[in-house]
């Protein structure tokens, strides 16, 4: 079992530090506005559907390196909904922009990702997961 560790620091005014102990990286949340805060920052469910996305294109990016296949350049949107009694996220939706139309294989191999990355396997079950994909987006790479 891996084991990774995070510092966190309450700083005052609903705003919370969080130091990634082995490469010293932080990152700052916010309370949302609609939950007594300033949203100057990432709020912490927007921490959890972000960290969905970018892992869903990280195991991507390794199947695709195993595979052969270029995704560099791919966009993903991701957006988050909240339910307000009790307050949590209950859909996520994902929608991927890649550059290239890939074979089919190609779409499976990268469309299974989707479905087991490490985050979304530790994300209830109850929070919805719309994903859609849109290949041949020549806008990809700024």
């Amino acid at each position: 079992m891996n084991k990774h560790q995070i510092e966190l620091k309450y700083e005052g005014k609903l705003r919370v530090s969080s130091i990634h102990l082995q490469s010293g990286d932080t990152i700052i949340t916010d309370a949302p506005i609609d939950n007594n805060g300033k949203g100057e920052a990432f709020s912490p469910t927007d921490t959890v559907a972000s960290a969905l996305g970018s892992c869903i294109l990280t195991i991507m990016g390794i199947e695709a390196d195993k595979n052969g296949i270029n995704i560099d350049g791919t966009k993903l949107n991701v957006t988050k909904v909240m339910d307000t009694n009790p307050r949590r996220i209950t859909e996520i939706h994902l929608e991927f922009y890649f550059k290239s139309s890939f074979l089919k294989k190609e779409k499976e191999i990268l469309e299974f990702q989707a479905q087991c990355c490490p985050v979304c396997n530790s994300l209830h079950s109850d929070i919805k997961r719309i994903v859609t994909y849109n290949y041949e987006n020549r806008n990809c790479i700024e």
